[in-house]
């Protein structure tokens, strides 16, 4: 462990300062892997048409869970690694970012040996229909080769925020996504390589991001591990499991759900629906970039002085957290209603050089998405109290509770909705459903937050200054 603790500061610094310390590079870092996503539809879109946005929505959810498996290990450790640094205890920190390794890398690479054998299974699973299979397949088999490295980087970055280091994180996710975009035009566009070049382009993306972590743990990390760390402990297995596994079941449901809303729509609409979501999906994650990074920031910063005792700070990271979140909310929800057919306009090629089918499908996609657009965005300004709702029992390492919350909006309420609305509503159902389950959720993390500060926060605040 190296001397001159960055983490230490989590303690000290004043928590508006802290929380744009870490909030705005993670938003930054958000962004630039959100916009990497946008651009990469954008070029699949106009170059290859469609029908590649629909194949690459399909697969997502097979990426999506086994990335999600490194995701799930940073997080879940990190809160225990968080507490730990809080506590001056230097030597679980080291065990606890060794373990995370092992569970990350095994894990991950058994599940993408897995993916590859059941391939055409899988694919056919997720939604895919025979004017698109191919198309599927291809970007999903190059894309699996790299996963293991999406899944180490995303460990990584949540272990370098735990430290105290919020900058080396945007660098993390700056830096791959860039390298994706110049690939991206130099193998489709240039080399006319079609979803093979996507495909590429991907897994480049993903051995860039992995450089870079490992030169960090290397060179810049206080955390120095040794060979025994990266020997499983079951005590500390445990613990990062507890809380990993909110985290995976999290993303476990969202890939379940993009399943469930690939077959939905193809059963209920065709396969320009399924072209309409992929481009929702992206848009949820670029424009919401900055209030998944106040929660990101908000998690280190909770974590830290809980360990630590300083329940006061905890609480106004809470307050704070909350306010700064629903203001850039409310923006983004502004710009979504004003302007969603420029929005989706960017999307699909110009008339040049386009073949009628697809000039067909461009016009019928620009008149479907910019309502269903509105309807998933229609209740934007609230969800920031389930995001930072759910995080904080995360963080201070309640898994069950945190698990509960975590899925109340896909499991709970959006996954019965998808089920029962597009049976009388038509694939229209499918996008009422997202603004009632962010409305359901939102109430029901209200109210469990609102009773874990007033029971559990607010009496040790005054313990701690009587």
């Amino acid at each position: 462990m190296s001397k001159g603790r960055k983490s230490i500061s989590l303690g000290t610094e004043p928590i508006p300062k802290l929380l744009r310390q870490q909030a705005i590079p993670a938003s930054i870092g958000i962004l630039v892997m959100s916009l990497n996503m946008i651009v990469d539809t954008i070029f699949v879109g106009r170059w290859i048409g469609p029908l590649a946005i629909s194949a690459i929505t399909v697969v997502i959810p097979v990426t999506f869970f086994i990335g999600a498996i490194g995701l799930a290990v940073g997080i879940g450790g990190s809160s225990v690694l968080s507490r730990a640094l809080g506590a001056k205890d230097y030597t679980k920190a080291l065990r606890v970012f060794g373990n995370q390794t092992t569970i990350t890398f095994f894990t991950s690479g058994t599940l993408a040996v897995l993916g590859l054998i059941f391939q055409n299974e899988l694919i056919q699973f997720f939604g895919a229909d025979d004017s698109f299979m191919d198309l599927a397949l291809t970007y999903y088999r190059i894309v699996l080769y790299g996963i293991v490295m999406l899944a180490m980087c995303m460990m990584g970055n949540n272990v370098i925020r735990a430290e105290g280091k919020p900058k080396f994180a945007m660098y993390a996710m700056m830096l791959p996504a860039i390298g994706n975009i110049f690939m991206d035009y130099v193998l489709i566009k240039w080399l006319d390589m079609g979803m093979e070049g996507a495909a590429w382009a991907t897994f480049a993306s993903y051995a860039v991001c992995f450089a870079f972590i490992l030169w960090f743990f290397i060179s810049k990390s206080e955390l120095r591990l040794k060979w025994s760390s990266f020997v499983l402990q079951r005590d500390i297995v445990k613990e990062i499991n507890a809380l990993s596994f909110v985290t995976l079941a999290r993303q476990g449901t969202i890939a379940v759900l993009t399943i469930l809303l690939n077959n939905v729509l193809i059963t209920y609409g065709d396969a320009l629906d399924v072209a309409t979501y992929g481009i929702i999906s992206r848009m949820l994650m670029f424009a919401l970039f900055p209030v998944i990074g106040v929660n990101q920031g908000f998690l280190p910063i909770a974590g830290y002085n809980y360990g630590a005792g300083q329940f006061d700070r905890v609480k106004e990271a809470i307050n704070t957290s909350i306010k700064y979140s629903g203001m850039l909310a409310i923006g983004i929800f502004a710009i979504i209603m004003l302007f969603p057919t420029e929005i989706v306009s960017v999307f699909v090629g110009s008339s040049d050089g386009l073949d009628e089918t697809t000039l067909a499908n461009n016009q019928e996609i620009l008149r479907r998405t910019p309502d269903a657009l509105r309807w998933v965005f229609a209740l934007t300004p609230i969800i920031v109290v389930q995001l930072i709702g759910a995080s904080y029992f995360q963080a201070i390492g309640k898994a069950v509770p945190a698990l509960l919350l975590s899925l109340t909006k896909q499991g709970f309420f959006l996954i019965p909705l998808l089920l029962i609305l597009p049976r009388y509503m038509g694939v229209q159902g499918v996008w009422v459903s997202f603004p009632i389950a962010d409305f359901l959720a939102t109430v029901v993390t209200g109210y469990y937050l609102n009773k874990a500060v007033k029971n559990d926060l607010t009496p040790k605040i005054a313990a701690s200054q009587s």
